[in-house]
């Protein structure tokens, strides 16, 4: 997954960067509420590792700006020092997922990305309906206008990313992370040449609803362009 953490102790912020890195995570870390909300509004994360006490603001103004903006997909791990009842509630009906108490344990910590992780995976659908598009997510098969169509293996792992996250902005980093692994030995050149090559595959210039579309610096989003409605199936 591609986590982001907000913690502003910077021997913490690596301990806890080290430890999701080595558990196969590509993780970005923030040492302010400013830098964080900041980086949330530019880039897509999986998962959210929020400290509940920052120099610029607490958990308590994070969670209710995630949740109103990001909604309610993306699992939000809150830290804190307090383990006093009033603090865990606070944090919880503000909308956080679950909680870890410092000094944070690695195998605990682990224990519950991985678990909200499984809670996310398991929510997503295994069929993606989109218009004139079909994607087979446990069959690996995308068709288009009823026709399935020839994709690497990569390839189909990129486009279907891109359709479970319409009208996200995706950083070139994080679909190199999420497609190839962080410890892939390509660049992000390799992303905007699988991006090339499905947009014409996949006439994905907005005649068949969706575009891919580049945003200069950052990355890329797959947008829909007229009525086509979105579904899913279990």
């Amino acid at each position: 997954m591609h986590i982001a953490i907000a913690e502003d102790h910077p021997d913490q912020l690596a301990v806890l960067s080290a430890w999701l890195q080595g558990a196969q995570h590509s993780v970005r870390g923030f040492g302010t509420a400013a830098a964080f909300f900041d980086a949330l509004q530019k880039e897509h994360f999986d998962l959210l590792v929020i400290d509940w006490t920052l120099p610029d603001g607490t958990g308590a103004d994070l969670l209710p700006w995630i949740r109103r903006n990001l909604g309610w997909d993306v699992p939000v791990l809150v830290l804190t020092t307090h383990d006093d009842e009033h603090t865990v509630v606070q944090a919880l009906e503000a909308g956080a997922d679950d909680y870890v108490i410092k000094r944070v344990n690695r195998l605990e910590l682990l224990a519950r990305v991985t678990g909200l992780g499984r809670r996310l995976r398991s929510s997503g659908a295994s069929v993606l309906r989109l218009g004139a598009f079909e994607v087979d997510i446990a069959r690996q098969v995308l068709t288009l206008d009823g026709v399935p169509v020839p994709l690497a293996q990569k390839e189909f792992d990129l486009s279907s990313y891109l359709f479970q996250n319409p009208g996200k902005l995706l950083s070139r980093d994080h679909l190199l992370n999420r497609v190839w692994g962080i410890h892939a030995d390509v660049d992000t050149r390799t992303v905007d040449t699988h991006i090339s090559r499905l947009r014409k595959k996949l006439s994905l210039d907005g005649s068949k609803g969706w575009r891919l579309v580049p945003i200069y610096g950052v990355g890329y989003r797959c947008e829909r362009v007229d009525s086509f409605r979105t579904t899913s199936t279990p």
